[in-house]
Protein backbone atom coordinates (compact mmCIF):
# COMPACT_ATOMS: atom_id res chain seq x y z
CA UNK A 1 0.00 0.00 0.00
CA UNK A 2 1.30 3.38 -0.88
CA UNK A 3 0.58 5.74 2.03
CA UNK A 4 0.68 9.78 1.89
CA UNK A 5 1.42 11.18 5.42
CA UNK A 6 0.93 14.84 5.95
CA UNK A 7 1.66 17.51 8.33
CA UNK A 8 1.39 20.49 9.18
CA UNK A 9 5.06 22.77 10.93
CA UNK A 10 5.60 21.63 14.96
CA UNK A 11 6.59 18.39 16.48
CA UNK A 12 3.54 18.16 18.62
CA UNK A 13 1.86 17.78 15.14
CA UNK A 14 3.81 15.66 13.17
CA UNK A 15 4.42 13.11 16.52
CA UNK A 16 1.61 11.57 16.62
CA UNK A 17 1.90 10.64 12.83
CA UNK A 18 5.05 8.41 13.61
CA UNK A 19 3.63 5.65 15.22
CA UNK A 20 1.58 5.05 11.92
CA UNK A 21 4.60 6.35 9.40
CA UNK A 22 7.00 3.59 11.47
CA UNK A 23 4.45 0.97 11.52
CA UNK A 24 3.89 1.24 7.60
CA UNK A 25 7.71 1.15 7.14
CA UNK A 26 7.85 -2.17 9.28
CA UNK A 27 4.98 -4.08 7.36
CA UNK A 28 6.57 -2.62 4.05
CA UNK A 29 4.50 -0.07 2.65
CA UNK A 30 5.78 2.75 0.68
CA UNK A 31 5.60 5.57 2.40
CA UNK A 32 5.70 9.42 1.40
CA UNK A 33 5.91 12.40 4.19
CA UNK A 34 4.65 15.86 2.83
CA UNK A 35 5.20 18.71 5.10
CA UNK A 36 6.47 22.08 5.35
CA UNK A 37 9.94 23.88 5.18
CA UNK A 38 10.62 24.10 8.96
CA UNK A 39 9.96 20.36 9.24
CA UNK A 40 12.76 19.48 7.20
CA UNK A 41 15.13 18.81 9.55
CA UNK A 42 13.39 16.67 11.34
CA UNK A 43 12.38 14.54 8.24
CA UNK A 44 15.59 14.39 7.40
CA UNK A 45 16.63 12.65 10.43
CA UNK A 46 14.16 10.00 9.68
CA UNK A 47 14.55 7.31 6.90
CA UNK A 48 11.71 7.71 5.09
CA UNK A 49 11.06 9.79 1.46
CA UNK A 50 9.42 13.15 2.17
CA UNK A 51 8.36 16.15 0.06
CA UNK A 52 8.79 19.55 1.13
CA UNK A 53 5.79 21.93 0.20
CA UNK A 54 5.29 25.25 0.44
CA UNK A 55 4.82 28.02 3.30
CA UNK A 56 2.46 31.07 4.24
CA UNK A 57 4.37 33.91 3.22
CA UNK A 58 6.44 35.45 6.30
CA UNK A 59 4.98 39.21 6.22
CA UNK A 60 1.49 37.76 6.41
CA UNK A 61 1.87 35.10 8.96
CA UNK A 62 3.99 36.89 11.35
CA UNK A 63 1.82 39.67 12.00
CA UNK A 64 -1.18 37.40 12.10
CA UNK A 65 0.33 35.28 15.19
CA UNK A 66 1.08 37.80 16.71
CA UNK A 67 -2.38 38.95 16.98
CA UNK A 68 -3.47 35.40 17.78
CA UNK A 69 -1.09 35.55 20.88
CA UNK A 70 -2.24 38.82 22.01
CA UNK A 71 -5.75 37.63 22.06
CA UNK A 72 -7.40 35.48 25.15
CA UNK A 73 -7.63 32.22 24.20
CA UNK A 74 -11.01 31.38 22.45
CA UNK A 75 -10.66 34.33 20.60
CA UNK A 76 -7.09 33.58 19.64
CA UNK A 77 -8.14 29.93 19.18
CA UNK A 78 -10.64 30.92 16.34
CA UNK A 79 -8.24 33.39 14.53
CA UNK A 80 -5.65 30.69 14.31
CA UNK A 81 -7.93 28.13 12.56
CA UNK A 82 -9.76 29.97 10.02
CA UNK A 83 -6.87 32.43 9.03
CA UNK A 84 -3.75 30.18 9.80
CA UNK A 85 -4.74 26.39 9.38
CA UNK A 86 -8.06 27.04 7.52
CA UNK A 87 -7.05 29.46 4.80
CA UNK A 88 -2.83 30.26 4.35
CA UNK A 89 -1.70 26.45 5.17
CA UNK A 90 -3.99 25.37 2.54
CA UNK A 91 -2.74 27.65 0.13
CA UNK A 92 0.63 26.87 0.84
CA UNK A 93 0.57 23.19 0.95
CA UNK A 94 -1.87 22.15 -1.66
CA UNK A 95 -0.04 22.87 -5.50
CA UNK A 96 2.56 20.07 -3.41
CA UNK A 97 -0.45 17.63 -2.42
CA UNK A 98 -2.40 17.80 -5.48
CA UNK A 99 1.11 16.53 -7.44
CA UNK A 100 1.62 14.10 -5.20
CA UNK A 101 -2.09 12.95 -5.59
CA UNK A 102 -2.24 13.00 -8.84
CA UNK A 103 1.56 11.71 -9.98
CA UNK A 104 2.39 9.37 -6.65
CA UNK A 105 -1.48 7.61 -7.02
CA UNK A 106 -1.06 7.07 -2.88
CA UNK A 107 -3.77 4.50 -1.59
CA UNK A 108 -4.47 6.27 1.48
CA UNK A 109 -3.74 9.74 2.55
CA UNK A 110 -3.02 9.67 6.05
CA UNK A 111 -2.89 13.62 7.80
CA UNK A 112 -3.22 15.03 11.61
CA UNK A 113 -6.09 17.22 12.42
CA UNK A 114 -4.71 20.52 10.87
CA UNK A 115 -3.45 19.47 7.54
CA UNK A 116 -6.36 20.03 5.46
CA UNK A 117 -4.90 20.74 2.31
CA UNK A 118 -3.84 16.74 1.73
CA UNK A 119 -8.10 16.48 2.57
CA UNK A 120 -8.43 18.33 -0.65
CA UNK A 121 -6.20 16.71 -2.67
CA UNK A 122 -7.23 13.67 -1.79
CA UNK A 123 -11.05 14.43 -2.24
CA UNK A 124 -10.13 15.67 -5.48
CA UNK A 125 -8.14 12.48 -6.54
CA UNK A 126 -10.58 10.22 -5.12
CA UNK A 127 -8.25 8.35 -2.38
CA UNK A 128 -9.44 7.77 1.06
CA UNK A 129 -8.33 9.79 3.52
CA UNK A 130 -8.06 9.49 7.82
CA UNK A 131 -7.34 12.06 10.29
CA UNK A 132 -4.67 11.28 13.36
CA UNK A 133 -5.61 13.20 16.58
CA UNK A 134 -3.62 16.20 17.78
CA UNK A 135 -5.88 17.24 20.56
CA UNK A 136 -9.19 16.18 22.25
CA UNK A 137 -11.83 15.55 20.22
CA UNK A 138 -13.84 18.42 22.31
CA UNK A 139 -11.51 21.03 20.77
CA UNK A 140 -11.48 19.32 17.61
CA UNK A 141 -15.03 19.60 17.31
CA UNK A 142 -15.08 23.12 18.12
CA UNK A 143 -13.17 24.27 15.43
CA UNK A 144 -14.74 22.55 12.95
CA UNK A 145 -17.50 24.64 12.52
CA UNK A 146 -14.33 27.17 11.88
CA UNK A 147 -12.68 25.45 9.19
CA UNK A 148 -15.88 24.81 7.37
CA UNK A 149 -16.33 27.43 5.37
CA UNK A 150 -12.34 27.56 3.86
CA UNK A 151 -13.39 23.27 2.97
CA UNK A 152 -15.93 23.92 1.37
CA UNK A 153 -14.81 26.74 -0.78
CA UNK A 154 -12.91 23.76 -2.64
CA UNK A 155 -15.67 21.81 -3.01
CA UNK A 156 -19.48 21.44 -1.52
CA UNK A 157 -19.34 18.95 0.89
CA UNK A 158 -15.74 17.86 1.45
CA UNK A 159 -16.07 19.37 5.28
CA UNK A 160 -18.80 16.90 6.01
CA UNK A 161 -16.92 14.17 4.43
CA UNK A 162 -14.09 15.15 6.80
CA UNK A 163 -16.19 14.90 9.60
CA UNK A 164 -17.17 11.19 8.70
CA UNK A 165 -13.35 10.14 7.60
CA UNK A 166 -11.44 8.10 10.45
CA UNK A 167 -10.57 9.61 13.37
CA UNK A 168 -7.36 8.02 14.76
CA UNK A 169 -6.79 9.24 18.70
CA UNK A 170 -3.95 8.21 21.11
CA UNK A 171 -6.54 9.27 23.95
CA UNK A 172 -8.85 7.02 26.41
CA UNK A 173 -12.29 6.89 26.00
CA UNK A 174 -13.10 8.18 29.35
CA UNK A 175 -10.74 11.23 28.97
CA UNK A 176 -11.65 12.26 25.30
CA UNK A 177 -15.02 11.04 24.44
CA UNK A 178 -15.23 11.49 20.67
CA UNK A 179 -18.34 12.52 18.63
CA UNK A 180 -16.49 11.43 15.64
CA UNK A 181 -18.48 8.41 14.33
CA UNK A 182 -15.46 6.54 13.11
CA UNK A 183 -13.53 6.47 16.05
CA UNK A 184 -10.29 4.41 16.21
CA UNK A 185 -8.14 4.18 19.69
CA UNK A 186 -4.34 3.22 19.39
CA UNK A 187 -1.53 3.57 21.78
CA UNK A 188 1.85 3.38 21.13
CA UNK A 189 3.79 1.30 24.46
CA UNK A 190 6.55 3.86 25.73
CA UNK A 191 10.10 2.79 24.98
CA UNK A 192 12.23 4.85 27.29
CA UNK A 193 16.22 4.91 27.55
CA UNK A 194 17.75 6.15 31.06
CA UNK A 195 18.53 9.19 31.43
CA UNK A 196 22.12 11.08 31.81
CA UNK A 197 23.33 10.99 35.62
CA UNK A 198 22.79 14.68 35.59
CA UNK A 199 22.47 14.70 39.40
CA UNK A 200 25.23 12.43 40.31
CA UNK A 201 23.34 9.85 42.11
CA UNK A 202 20.90 11.73 44.16
CA UNK A 203 17.46 9.86 44.27
CA UNK A 204 14.54 12.64 45.16
CA UNK A 205 11.53 12.69 42.96
CA UNK A 206 12.19 13.52 39.42
CA UNK A 207 10.06 16.97 38.09
CA UNK A 208 9.76 17.02 34.35
CA UNK A 209 9.46 20.61 33.69
CA UNK A 210 8.35 21.88 29.86
CA UNK A 211 6.67 24.24 28.10
CA UNK A 212 6.42 22.62 24.88
CA UNK A 213 8.73 23.87 21.43
CA UNK A 214 6.87 27.12 20.49
CA UNK A 215 6.66 28.71 23.48
CA UNK A 216 10.08 30.58 23.39
CA UNK A 217 9.08 32.40 20.82
CA UNK A 218 6.17 34.09 22.62
CA UNK A 219 6.25 37.35 23.79
CA UNK A 220 7.22 37.08 27.74
CA UNK A 221 8.58 33.80 27.23
CA UNK A 222 11.58 34.38 29.36
CA UNK A 223 9.16 36.14 32.55
CA UNK A 224 7.32 32.58 32.09
CA UNK A 225 10.37 30.56 32.49
CA UNK A 226 11.58 32.35 35.45
CA UNK A 227 8.41 32.05 37.12
CA UNK A 228 8.60 28.42 36.63
CA UNK A 229 11.91 27.94 37.92
CA UNK A 230 11.01 29.77 40.69
CA UNK A 231 8.25 27.64 41.87
CA UNK A 232 10.62 24.80 41.80
CA UNK A 233 13.65 25.92 43.37
CA UNK A 234 15.35 24.23 46.38
CA UNK A 235 12.12 21.62 45.97
CA UNK A 236 13.70 18.56 47.63
CA UNK A 237 13.22 16.81 44.13
CA UNK A 238 15.85 16.55 40.78
CA UNK A 239 13.88 18.60 38.34
CA UNK A 240 15.17 18.43 34.21
CA UNK A 241 13.65 21.80 32.35
CA UNK A 242 13.76 21.43 28.37
CA UNK A 243 13.28 24.85 26.66
CA UNK A 244 12.70 23.69 22.72
CA UNK A 245 15.06 25.33 20.60
CA UNK A 246 13.69 28.74 20.62
CA UNK A 247 14.42 29.89 24.49
CA UNK A 248 17.88 31.71 24.99
CA UNK A 249 18.71 30.36 28.35
CA UNK A 250 20.83 33.26 29.22
CA UNK A 251 17.88 35.58 29.42
CA UNK A 252 15.78 33.34 31.80
CA UNK A 253 18.62 34.06 34.46
CA UNK A 254 19.81 32.09 37.42
CA UNK A 255 19.04 28.52 37.32
CA UNK A 256 17.91 27.15 40.77
CA UNK A 257 20.47 24.12 41.93
CA UNK A 258 18.30 21.50 41.85
CA UNK A 259 17.28 22.27 38.12
CA UNK A 260 18.69 20.76 34.98
CA UNK A 261 18.47 22.83 31.89
CA UNK A 262 17.98 21.10 28.37
CA UNK A 263 17.15 21.86 24.97
CA UNK A 264 15.67 18.80 24.71
CA UNK A 265 15.30 15.14 25.72
CA UNK A 266 13.37 12.45 24.31
CA UNK A 267 9.96 12.90 26.22
CA UNK A 268 10.16 8.86 26.50
CA UNK A 269 13.27 8.77 28.38
CA UNK A 270 12.33 11.53 30.84
CA UNK A 271 8.76 10.23 31.35
CA UNK A 272 10.17 6.78 32.35
CA UNK A 273 11.07 7.61 35.76
CA UNK A 274 9.62 11.08 36.34
CA UNK A 275 7.37 11.68 38.91
CA UNK A 276 5.37 14.87 37.87
CA UNK A 277 5.05 16.51 34.98
CA UNK A 278 5.00 20.05 35.36
CA UNK A 279 3.81 21.70 31.40
CA UNK A 280 1.50 24.00 29.85
CA UNK A 281 -1.03 21.66 28.81
CA UNK A 282 0.04 20.82 25.13
CA UNK A 283 -1.95 17.63 24.34
CA UNK A 284 1.72 15.94 23.19
CA UNK A 285 3.15 16.18 26.50
CA UNK A 286 -0.37 15.30 28.14
CA UNK A 287 -0.68 12.00 26.19
CA UNK A 288 3.23 11.24 27.13
CA UNK A 289 2.62 11.47 31.00
CA UNK A 290 -0.88 9.88 30.67
CA UNK A 291 0.80 6.90 28.42
CA UNK A 292 3.55 6.38 31.17
CA UNK A 293 1.54 6.80 34.26
CA UNK A 294 2.93 10.21 35.89
CA UNK A 295 0.38 12.55 37.09
CA UNK A 296 0.72 16.27 36.29
CA UNK A 297 0.43 20.28 36.90
CA UNK A 298 -1.09 22.16 34.09
CA UNK A 299 -0.35 26.01 33.44
CA UNK A 300 -2.68 26.31 30.37
CA UNK A 301 -1.70 29.15 27.85
CA UNK A 302 -2.91 29.04 24.49
CA UNK A 303 -4.43 26.91 22.02
CA UNK A 304 -6.21 23.78 23.14
CA UNK A 305 -4.47 24.05 26.38
CA UNK A 306 -6.88 24.89 28.54
CA UNK A 307 -9.17 22.37 27.53
CA UNK A 308 -6.20 19.38 28.06
CA UNK A 309 -5.87 20.92 31.50
CA UNK A 310 -9.55 21.01 32.39
CA UNK A 311 -9.88 17.43 31.39
CA UNK A 312 -7.06 15.86 32.85
CA UNK A 313 -7.59 17.74 36.09
CA UNK A 314 -11.12 16.26 36.17
CA UNK A 315 -9.87 12.96 35.73
CA UNK A 316 -7.91 13.37 38.87
CA UNK A 317 -4.86 13.13 37.51
CA UNK A 318 -3.33 16.50 37.52
CA UNK A 319 -4.23 20.13 39.05
CA UNK A 320 -3.93 22.75 37.16
CA UNK A 321 -2.64 26.86 37.72
CA UNK A 322 -4.21 29.74 35.56
CA UNK A 323 -1.88 32.46 34.85
CA UNK A 324 -2.54 35.78 36.18
CA UNK A 325 -2.66 38.19 33.08
CA UNK A 326 -5.83 38.36 30.75
CA UNK A 327 -4.51 37.74 27.41
CA UNK A 328 -1.90 34.98 25.93
CA UNK A 329 0.81 37.82 25.43
CA UNK A 330 0.50 38.69 28.36
CA UNK A 331 0.55 35.16 30.20
CA UNK A 332 2.98 35.35 33.40
CA UNK A 333 2.43 34.19 37.05
CA UNK A 334 3.24 36.93 39.47
CA UNK A 335 4.00 36.04 43.53
CA UNK A 336 0.79 34.88 44.03
CA UNK A 337 1.04 32.73 40.90
CA UNK A 338 4.23 31.03 41.76
CA UNK A 339 3.37 30.40 45.36
CA UNK A 340 0.30 28.22 43.71
CA UNK A 341 2.72 26.45 40.96
CA UNK A 342 4.56 25.34 43.95
CA UNK A 343 1.74 24.44 46.52
CA UNK A 344 0.47 22.39 43.80
CA UNK A 345 3.41 20.70 42.69
CA UNK A 346 4.18 19.51 46.20
CA UNK A 347 0.62 18.49 46.41
CA UNK A 348 0.60 16.02 43.69
CA UNK A 349 3.81 14.70 44.49
CA UNK A 350 2.21 14.26 48.25
CA UNK A 351 -1.25 12.91 47.26
CA UNK A 352 -0.88 9.28 45.72
CA UNK A 353 -4.12 9.66 44.30
CA UNK A 354 -2.64 11.84 41.50
CA UNK A 355 -0.60 8.94 40.45
CA UNK A 356 -3.71 6.37 40.81
CA UNK A 357 -5.53 8.40 38.32
CA UNK A 358 -2.48 8.86 35.68
CA UNK A 359 -2.21 4.90 35.76
CA UNK A 360 -5.72 4.46 35.55
CA UNK A 361 -5.83 6.01 32.09
CA UNK A 362 -2.53 4.52 31.12
CA UNK A 363 -3.88 1.25 31.76
CA UNK A 364 -7.15 2.34 29.61
CA UNK A 365 -4.76 3.23 26.93
CA UNK A 366 -2.94 0.17 26.79
CA UNK A 367 -5.99 -1.73 26.27
CA UNK A 368 -6.14 -0.75 22.72
CA UNK A 369 -4.52 -1.60 19.63
CA UNK A 370 -1.18 -0.48 18.71
CA UNK A 371 -0.32 1.41 15.61
CA UNK A 372 0.74 -1.23 13.75
CA UNK A 373 -2.82 -3.62 14.49
CA UNK A 374 -4.51 -0.68 13.54
CA UNK A 375 -3.42 0.25 10.44
CA UNK A 376 -4.69 -3.10 8.72
CA UNK A 377 -8.57 -1.27 8.92
CA UNK A 378 -7.26 1.93 7.83
CA UNK A 379 -6.98 0.11 4.19
CA UNK A 380 -10.41 -0.33 3.72
CA UNK A 381 -11.48 3.42 4.28
CA UNK A 382 -14.47 4.10 2.50
CA UNK A 383 -13.59 6.58 -1.04
CA UNK A 384 -14.29 10.13 -0.93
CA UNK A 385 -17.76 11.12 -2.06
CA UNK A 386 -18.71 12.79 -5.32
CA UNK A 387 -17.35 16.19 -5.67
Amino acid sequence: MRVLVASTNGSGHFSPLVPFIDACAARGDDVLVAAPPKLEPLLAARKQPYHIGGEPPQAELVPLMMRVLGLPADEGVSLMTREVFGRLCITAMLPTLEELCREWRPDLVLHETYELASVVAAERHGVPHAQVAVSVAQFAESTDELLRPALDSYGTGIAERLRVSPYLTRLPASLDPSPYAVTRRYHQPPAPNALPDWWHGREEPLVYVTLGTEVGGIPNASALYRAVLASVSGLPARVLLTTGPFTDVSDIGAIPRNVRVEKWVPQADVLGGASLVLCHGGSGTVHGALASGVPLVCLPLFADQPTNARLVTEAGAALTVTADGPGQEAAGFGPDGVAGIRSAVELVLKNPSYRAGAERLAAEMCDTPTAGELLDSLGTCPAPGPR
